[in-house]
């Protein structure tokens, strides 16, 4: 099985510091990092019972939203989002209600529901799908594991697949059993559209522009312009002849009589007074 640690705050080798686990705590909330250990143990054992075909990507963030997806996980034949805990003591899931059992047997619900958590993020992950334009052929099952045996939980038709620790392997056995809907590179090729999602590309703007038809009149005129015809014939047709409009006759640029003795007083005037200068500036010396 192919593992994609989305992690965040990890190092390299998969660790997480004392201070990168206050900083996840004090971010993600008191039980971020007991579900990491949790996903560890889980993740351990479907590495030993899945085979080439399935991925999984773990802690998947949202893009502008501080939504992480758990477990992501893709075989040829399903879509599991899973929600790993480290709860003891005896449960009950029965529809969306969450339930502790305590000493007398009577249910008493939990602050935190982790059914109706993991359905919100499973929704999530299928709003994150269609806003990328990413189809698949399977739907997207939502699934809460316990890791720890010490958790007994009593299931009536609970709106996610609710698993104790024991349980695991069945469930890795079952989506072996799954109808395959998609090849293991198929698969692969998923989980990286996934992680980095691709631009939506408008097929019909690309359609227009290799089969030779104008994708629109101005298209046509661009089309036209670059083989040297100004407008297209069909254009030319549709279009009534409009007049080229008549340019303003040119004013000539020679000078008339006027301006020319206008510059001949204006030229004597500078010489005289430049004359004048010169001979006050001689005699005072």
């Amino acid at each position: 099985m192919r593992i994609i640690d989305k992690t965040p705050l990890q190092d390299a080798s998969g660790n997480i510091n004392f201070v990168a686990r206050i900083q996840g705590t004090l971010k993600y909330g008191f039980n971020w990092y007991p579900e990491l250990e949790a996903q560890k143990v889980v993740m351990g054992q479907l590495d030993k019972l899945l085979e080439k075909g399935f991925v999984l990507i773990r802690n998947f963030p949202l893009p502008d939203s501080p939504i992480l997806i758990p477990m992501i996980l893709i075989g040829q034949g399903s879509i599991s989002v899973i929600l790993a805990t480290p709860v003891k003591g005896h449960f009950e899931a029965v529809g969306s209600e969450w339930n502790r059992l305590i000493n007398n047997g009577s249910p008493a619900p939990e602050r935190r529901n982790l059914l109706d958590l993991i359905a919100k993020l499973t929704r999530a992950f299928q709003r994150y799908l269609e806003k990328n334009n990413i189809h698949v052929d399977v739907p997207v099952e939502a699934v809460l594991i316990a890791s720890d045996p010490g958790a007994q939980i009593d299931s009536l038709r609970p709106i996610a697949r609710v698993l104790r620790s024991d349980a695991i392997k069945t469930f890795a056995t079952t989506l072996l059993q799954e109808r395959p809907v998609m090849r293991p590179e198929n698969v692969y090729a998923l989980a990286d559209r996934i992680i980095d999602p691709k631009p939506i590309v408008d097929e019909s703007a690309n359609a227009s522009l290799t089969d030779g038809t104008p994708a629109s009149r101005a298209q046509a005129i661009f089309n036209a312009s670059t083989q040297g015809d100004a407008v297209p014939n069909q254009l030319r047709e549709s279009s009534p002849a409009r007049p080229l409009p008549k340019s303003a006759p040119k004013k000539s640029s020679k000078l008339n009589r006027t301006q020319i003795i206008l510059l001949i007083v204006m030229g004597v005037m500078e010489c005289c007074v430049i004359a004048a200068g010169a001979y006050v500036l001689f005699f005072l010396n």
